[in-house]
């Protein structure tokens, strides 16, 4: 509950700076924003590589795994017809 009202209070406060009325903040907001646009980008392009990255790993794994399944099937369908 503290986190929804904590919220409303944030966003509250940031459309009250936007506002030419009250704080007259647009024009610093708009410069906070361009200036840190290439910065978010860069991190965010960084999580997705190391996303990407982990995603490839465990496709390779899964598929490791598969191959291991279908052997030990493969396996024990031969000591079966064996018996």
């Amino acid at each position: 509950m503290f986190a929804i009202i904590a919220g409303i209070v944030l966003v509250g406060f940031t459309v009250v700076a936007c506002m030419p009325s009250f704080l007259n903040w647009g024009a610093d907001i708009i410069s906070f924003l361009k200036g840190a646009a290439p910065v978010a980008s860069a991190f965010v392009g960084l999580i997705a590589f190391f996303i990407g990255f982990a995603d490839i790993k465990d496709k390779k794994e899964a598929k490791k795994e598969e191959i291991a399944r279908q052997a030990e099937e493969l396996a024990a369908k031969k000591a079966d017809k064996a018996d």
